[in-house]
């Protein structure tokens, strides 16, 4: 098979390309900028792009097929070719399926923790020896890529995201990949951009369960109205299940799942992260894994790359850093935080990056969603909101609509920085939630200084 990537350099485009290239695929590509990591991981295969830019020379009848990474426009001189000679286009979530379709696949969606969930599922099916295929939306430890297919494993475990699958298909990505077995972490508004109102967000979830095929099993939160709605009207086609949070107990600051007269400790904290390994416990059952076997093998699961990552800690002061940034999951984050660390201080920093979080008449989603840390910080850059085309945004509206007492609103970083060092962080914990770096802050770096 020959494939073409336009759009090479994008993290789950590159990750595509590398799992085509070790199955045996001849895999070219191209990009305008391919940045780190992408750039030497690409580089590493043989795949990086010997020159950067657009070329039509690149497209050609002996290719079967082209993947359209959603950083290239639909005016690309190279899709525009390959649309002119009718050759197959494929978004990545569609090729992924494509390569699937005779496996027995498994999607972890949700507005939130679908990558902590995905990874767990993972962890498990690795600690036990199982072979399997896989997508997922960040980099994970003792996984080489971010994605794997091969013509081998009989099962295929994708993280389900909602977003859209290319310029040219609007597609939600988790439209494409109809499960056997699928899980849901919960619905909270997201994606305002493409998604305007949160009727036509929630419908998304509706489209995802009439995607799977006649009896396939639909696990769910129930702690989620909208998901308990979705499962009652389709308990009739799906096989429905509900999770709730596993019993546990904290021992000596660390938590221990009880289980069938069993007890078994485990390496994270949080009721959010309890209820998602109770679905992934769910899921792994569809699968032929016994409860014994996940609760033993999920105990060495230290959670994904910016999920509640611990960066640095001593013995008074622990530093995190998770990609928190919609409300849903600001409020668990900063909740499983103080939950799990009540007798010390928290100081929960949070970034407002997203087209969503900048957006002036998404702001009031965020009121009370950090209410749990003892000081609150919001920053946001001005320049980023120029650089989306989106209204200017006043500290005060920020301040508003948080409406949190004592909370911090900074514009920039040298002012966040400064005042990061100048506390005492003695008996405290720091939380620090973005899916960017707060204009460059070198995070790791930060928080080495800081302890």
């Amino acid at each position: 098979m020959r494939v073409h990537f336009i759009a090479i350099g994008g993290s789950a485009m590159h990750n595509l390309a590398i799992a085509l290239h070790l199955k045996g695929f001849t895999v070219t590509g191209s990009d305008d900028e391919v940045f780190e990591p992408s750039k030497s991981r690409l580089a590493t295969h043989g795949l990086l792009p010997k020159k950067e830019g657009w070329d039509e020379a690149n497209i050609n009848d002996e290719l079967d097929a082209i993947i359209l990474g959603m950083h290239a426009r639909k005016d690309n001189p190279e899709l525009l070719k390959a649309q002119k000679m009718g050759l197959k286009i494929y978004s990545y979530p569609e090729y992924l399926y494509e390569q699937t379709k005779d496996k027995t696949r498994v999607v972890i969606g949700g507005s939130h923790g679908k990558t902590t969930t995905t990874a767990m599922v993972m962890h498990v099916l690795k600690t036990l020896e199982k072979d399997f295929d896989y997508m997922v939306g960040a980099q994970l430890e003792g996984f080489d890529t971010m994605v794997r297919l091969t013509k081998e494993a009989p099962i295929a475990v994708f993280e389900g995201d909602e977003y859209l699958s290319s310029p040219i298909d609007l597609t939600p990505k988790f439209h494409w990949y109809k499960p056997q077995v699928a899980m849901l972490t919960g619905i909270a508004w997201d994606h305002m951009n493409v998604f305007p109102t949160w009727e036509n967000y929630i419908s998304q979830f509706t489209i995802f369960a009439d995607s799977m095929p006649e009896r396939a099993a639909l696990i769910y939160f129930d702690g989620d109205e909208e998901l308990v709605k979705l499962a009652t009207e389709k308990k009739d086609k799906l096989d429905v299940q509900a999770y709730s949070t596993l019993p546990y107990e904290n021992k000596m600051g660390q938590v221990v799942v009880k289980w069938e007269g069993k007890e078994y400790p485990m390496s994270v904290f949080g009721d959010h992260n309890l209820q998602n390994m109770n679905g992934a416990r769910m899921v792994c059952n569809k699968i032929g894994i016994s409860d014994d076997e996940f609760l033993t093998a999920i105990g060495t699961f230290k959670g994904a790359a910016k999920r509640l990552q611990l960066l640095e800690k001593n013995e008074y002061t622990n530093i995190y850093l998770d990609f928190a940034h919609s409300p849903s999951k600001l409020k668990a984050t900063t909740n499983a935080m103080k939950q799990q660390f009540a007798d010390r201080r928290l100081i929960a920093v949070m970034e407002l990056h997203t087209f969503s979080s900048l957006n002036k008449n998404f702001l009031p989603q965020y009121k009370h969603t950090m209410q749990m840390a003892d000081q609150a910080i919001v920053f946001y850059n001005p320049e980023v909101l120029k650089h989306k085309r989106l209204p200017d945004i006043s500290k005060l509206e920020v301040s508003d609509a948080f409406d949190q007492e004592g909370l911090l609103v900074m514009t920039e970083s040298e002012e966040l920085v400064g005042w990061l060092k100048k506390q005492d962080l003695k008996n405290s914990n720091l939380l620090i939630m973005t899916s960017g770096n707060f204009s460059g802050v070198d995070l790791k770096a930060l928080a080495a200084e800081l302890i």
